[in-house]
């Protein structure tokens, strides 16, 4: 029963914190509005028509429909009727532009006290960190850029640097990771500083990348340049009847060398056990080191397989560092205003491969949060994560785009240096056709989140062998 019942105990969990941050920053809006005198006549999470309403003191409150942000409608504020419906409101006093100005800035300010609050907790219980413990150069695809780079890649190269930026992890962490530096980076071609044995100085690598196929409902693929991460190579298990255990290799061994080459990465047994050809196998068990001679042989299913040795890899339990964090506050706020400026750049740049379609929206959101809190310790990962979710809200919030509380700040401004208001016409055109846009790009968005769920791994089947020297049926 906890089978089916914790899934949708972790869904409500998710729409409560929603509704909770979008009510904290609408919040702010209410009470300014309050406090500068100006009329409310609705407080309403979600948008849409409402599906609940409730009239207290003159103000509805309501949840609507479409599960997408919230809204305190205030007819003395720049009318947003395409979003809000329309006001009932008439002759009402025109509010002062700072009263404006006071009222539009506080829900931004209300999240960022929200993430305030939320990284005093995080430094309190601490922050889970994991990273992939290892800069090295495992394997270099031989059809992918890397195998083109100047000069040349070696296996066993130690990555410090990626476009300057100094590493100290293959993937975990926007700033220091391997693949993100890969994935965000801008221009034609990335610059990786490594550390080779037997250079006295570290080298500067040039190398292209690509940006693999994906279905049209999916997501556009990151960069990537074809090199794979190098730690220790792990036998996870022996496939009954295989020419691994017919070898005697076992479970746990450490696959050394391949051929007389070290096996930083198991794609090295893969490209020996394909090739068809017998490969000869140092592997280290305990204190001992064994040899063996392997050839692939073809198993009788899955159908169209290559000739394999039998062999599953293993987990590295050294692989995975984690570390529990506690930073402050201070450093968790400037951490998440660095990474909203990075996604903003990386967006808006020429350079970049990073696009509107790599963000996500309430069901992304709602899909991260979601496999952080069914993770260890992943209460302690979604309160990071809000800390992180509430900046960028507040930032997002103070853009100067019309419809947004910044928009309502520049027109504010506006009016103060023109001394009237921007003519209602005007202002009524140009904020539907940002109400259109906003909708559009949410859907978009949306249309990319929902594609994910379309889209995973596909486990690879088993090989199944048939004993040596018997017939198959």
């Amino acid at each position: 029963m906890s089978a089916i019942f914790m899934p949708i105990l972790v869904i409500l969990v998710v729409i409560v914190i929603f509704n909770v941050i979008i009510f904290v920053h609408e919040l702010g809006h209410f009470l300014a509005a309050r406090w500068r005198g100006l009329e409310v006549e609705r407080f309403q999470i979600w948008f849409g028509k409402p599906i609940w309403k409730k009239t207290y003191n003159g103000v509805q409150y309501g949840l609507g429909w479409i599960p997408f942000g919230g809204f305190v409608a205030l007819p003395q504020m720049a009318t947003m009727e395409a979003i809000e419906g329309e006001n009932q409101a008439q002759a009402l006093t025109p509010a002062k532009p700072i009263d404006k100005i006071i009222v539009a800035a506080a829900g931004p300010l209300f999240s960022f006290l929200l993430a305030v609050l939320t990284a005093f907790l995080v430094w309190g219980v601490g922050k889970p960190s994991y990273k992939l413990n290892s800069t090295t150069i495992g394997y270099i695809a031989k059809d992918k850029p890397a195998a083109q780079a100047e000069p040349a890649f070696q296996e066993g190269d130690k990555i410090i640097a990626v476009n300057g930026i100094k590493v100290d992890r293959w993937r975990g962490d926007t700033d220091t990771g391997v693949s993100e530096n890969i994935m965000l980076s801008e221009g034609e071609k990335i610059a990786f500083t490594v550390e080779r044995e037997g250079s006295p100085e570290p080298l500067i690598i040039q190398s292209g990348y690509h940006i693999p196929e994906t279905s049209w409902w999916d997501r556009r693929a990151m960069r990537q340049v074809g090199i794979m991460m190098g730690f220790r190579t792990l036998v996870g298990n022996v496939i009954d009847h295989s020419p691994a255990a017919a070898a005697g290799i076992q479970a746990n061994d450490e696959i050394l060398s391949v051929n007389g080459k070290k096996a930083y990465t198991f794609q090295h047994i893969v490209d020996a056990e394909t090739s068809g050809n017998p490969a000869t196998v140092v592997v280290m068990r305990g204190e001992e080191k064994l040899t063996f001679t392997l050839t692939g042989r073809v198993p009788i299913s899955p159908e169209s397989s290559q000739p394999s040795f039998g062999l599953l890899p293993g987990g590295d339990p050294d692989l995975v560092a984690r570390t529990l964090l506690h930073p402050t506050p201070t450093e968790q706020i400037k951490h998440s205003a660095g990474i909203m400026y990075t996604t903003i750049t990386k967006v808006i740049s020429s350079q970049s491969d990073v696009g509107v379609q790599h963000l996500a929206g309430p069901i992304g959101i709602g899909k991260g949060y979601y496999q952080m809190l069914t993770s260890p310790d992943g209460w302690k990962l979604a309160l990071g994560f809000t800390v992180l979710f509430n900046i960028n809200l507040a930032i997002l919030n103070m853009l100067p785009f019309p419809v947004l509380d910044g928009g309502h700040i520049t027109l504010s401004i506006l009016e103060i240096i023109a001394r009237r208001p921007v003519q209602p016409r005007i202002l009524e055109f140009v904020q539907s056709a940002f109400v259109l846009m906003i909708f559009g790009l949410f859907l978009f968005i949306t249309s990319k989140d929902v594609g994910s769920f379309f889209v995973g791994e596909k486990g690879d089947q088993i090989p199944v062998f048939e004993h040596v020297g018997e017939s198959k049926p």
